[in-house]
């Protein structure tokens, strides 16, 4: 009897000692996690680029971290605190922050801000824009830029059809067109090809143009000036010396406004080709809590031995060397030829409309051009001199035989022991069959620019013929052959053509192969269409890879930087004829707002 009351009592207080530890398991629990979040998004389509986890429902973030991402927004409100911000994203659709690895940033301000005529060529058009451009400047700034006609042969959507692209008689402007428009600002503006510029009386009048007459001026049959000068003439040159330069304050003023509108499309960091001027002109503008946007600076390759002199290299802040996550230098830029727009990409067979002309190269180091070993060993000795100062090259080759002999010199350094990681090629546009491999033999990163497609398809097929476009934006063959794509915009564009930032237009050209029109039905060479998920990847984690930053940034992922886009539907579900009407709702940096539409603005907190 002894013995079971002894049973009993153990039992009993074995009994009470789980209930005690549950009770304590349950309070550990319930208690809220050491951590507490500045941030929660909470009911999202959360696209990760993560393998372990590619689907989220929230994101947790203190300061610029992400600090959780979770399936349940349950977990994610533990992380609440009195000041914690919770956004309800209403089913919003999120990726890890867009990287735009392609930006002419100084001139994207300029095409905002300055005027803007590829689309230009009748005089109701030319009104309007140096009419919008007045309002925007002071008495005595000049007006300049223009590029009036870049779209006079094939209208924007135009997929090239021999019927669009007959040849036609080109608009010429006149001064008396925007005269009246522009009484105190000179306006000395150009063709989308250099060859003819249009004054405005008061850019004679500055030049001294209206009390002399000089060799490149057009006169009417009254023996005035018409307004229109000839390119490196003697009047261009009297245009050019009086010419008034835009003050900081103007090219600051441009700076912002490419910077609202990078921010306004979701674009979390941009890879720039930056000037010396604009690289300071960058250092002022994170001086004064202005720049909402990472910046990869991509000086030109010439500069590889100064910046060396200078101690300069890769990831460090222009003015204070220390490594700085918002603006550095990353690799520099090269150039091997010209560009599709002007008949300067470089092929093995000549162009089609111009069976004389092979294209030409960059870098010239003697007067033929065929010399093709001069060439490429000036190229290969800047690339030397960059890598050993601590940069990486990124060299611009669109022709089929600038890829080639770009790869050829990549090939080159690999054989003397370099590791060729964060090389690139940049636009990489036609490439031979056999060339397509040789990216991911050589670990070299193709930077495309989806979007060339829509607009460049307008004169490939004229220009090249239909075996060669084969090759061209050919996305799909660099994938299956194993290359790394890397996107870019290349905003705003060469003198040839306008070329939009906004990731929904890159997204679409390389998902459809279409024009902004929807032609040509079913895409132009459609066999290589990528799918969405592969075109959020070109712009995410593989951007990052290809700053040598993707253990940080990229995708979303616990202890990762908070860069994130919101878009307003989702893109791996709707139609592909839907992606041009989507818009961003919100844009953050490193757990940073820096835009916000105001269906979340105007939210009450949750």
């Amino acid at each position: 009897m002894r013995k079971i009351r002894l049973v009993i009592k153990s039992s009993l207080l074995l009994f009470f000692i789980l209930i005690i530890a549950m009770l304590i398991g349950v309070t550990c629990c319930s208690r809220q996690p050491v951590e507490v979040a500045d941030l929660i998004l909470i009911n999202g389509e959360i696209c990760t680029i993560e393998p372990d986890l590619p689907h989220a429902s929230s994101l947790v973030i203190k300061g610029n971290k992400i600090i959780d991402d979770c399936a349940s927004d349950k977990k994610a409100l533990r992380y609440r605190g009195p000041a914690t911000r919770v956004i309800d994203l209403k089913r919003a659709f999120v990726t890890p922050g867009i990287i735009d690895a392609h930006v002419h940033f100084n001139q994207a301000g300029a095409m905002i801000n300055d005027a803007n005529l590829m689309k230009v060529s009748d005089e109701h058009g030319l009104r309007r824009e140096i009419g919008r451009v007045v309002q925007l400047l002071d008495k005595d700034e000049w007006i300049t830029g223009g590029l009036w006609g870049a779209y006079e042969q094939w209208a924007e959507g135009d997929p090239g059809t021999a019927l669009s692209s007959a040849k036609k008689e080109r608009w010429r402007p006149h001064r008396r067109m925007v005269d009246d428009l522009t009484p105190e600002n000179p306006v000395f503006i150009c063709r989308f090809d250099y060859k003819e510029w249009l004054a405005n009386t008061a850019a004679l009048k500055a030049a001294g143009l209206d009390r002399k007459i000089l060799p490149g001026m057009e006169l009417d049959k009254q023996g005035q000036p018409t307004g229109i000068i000839f390119h490196n003439t003697p009047a261009f040159d009297a245009l050019q010396k009086a010419r008034k330069p835009k003050s900081e304050k103007r090219l600051l003023d441009e700076n912002r406004a490419a910077l609202k509108a990078l921010r306004e499309a979701g674009i979390v960091e941009i890879h720039d080709i930056a000037t010396p001027a604009q690289i300071e002109r960058f250092v002022k503008l994170q001086e004064n809590g202005e720049l909402t946007c990472r910046v990869w600076l991509r000086p030109d390759l010439s500069l590889a031995a100064e910046l060396k002199e200078q101690g300069f290299t890769m990831g460090l802040h222009p003015k204070t060397r220390q490594k700085d996550g918002w603006l550095r230098y990353g690799a520099l830029k090269g150039y091997i030829d010209g560009i599709m727009g002007t008949h300067g990409a470089l092929f093995f067979e000549p162009y089609n409309d111009q069976p004389d002309n092979y294209g030409h190269w960059r870098h010239h180091t003697s007067d033929d051009p065929e010399l093709k070993v001069g060439n490429m060993e000036k190229m290969y000795r800047l690339i030397k001199t960059g890598f050993e100062a601590g940069f990486v090259p990124n060299v611009h080759a669109i022709g089929d035989r600038g890829v080639a002999e770009m790869l050829d010199l990549y090939e080159r350094l690999k054989n003397e022991g370099v590791d060729l990681t964060g090389f690139r090629v940049i636009h990489a546009q036609v490439i031979r069959p056999q060339d397509f491999p040789r990216f991911r033999a050589l670990n070299v990163i193709a930077e495309v620019n989806p979007y060339h497609i829509s607009d460049d398809m307008r004169w490939m097929e004229e220009r090249i013929g239909y075996e060669r476009c084969k090759g061209a934006y050919a996305f799909k063959s660099l994938l299956d052959n194993g290359a790394i794509l890397s996107f870019g915009s290349d905003w705003p564009g060469t003198s040839a053509a306008e070329y939009y930032m906004h990731p929904k237009y890159l997204i679409y050209a390389a998902v459809t192969r279409q024009t902004l029109t929807g032609q040509p039905e079913g895409g132009w060479f459609p066999e290589q269409k990528i799918s969405v998920e592969e075109c959020l990847k070109a712009y995410t984690i593989n951007n990052a890879y290809a700053a040598f930053e993707a253990d940080s940034r990229g995708s979303l992922k616990k202890g990762k930087l908070a860069d994130i886009t919101v878009f307003d539907r989702n893109l791996l579900k709707i139609p592909p004829t839907e992606i041009l009407k989507t818009e961003v709702l919100m844009t953050i940096i490193e757990g940073k707002i820096v835009f916000e539409k105001k269906e979340f603005s105007n939210e009450p907190r949750i």
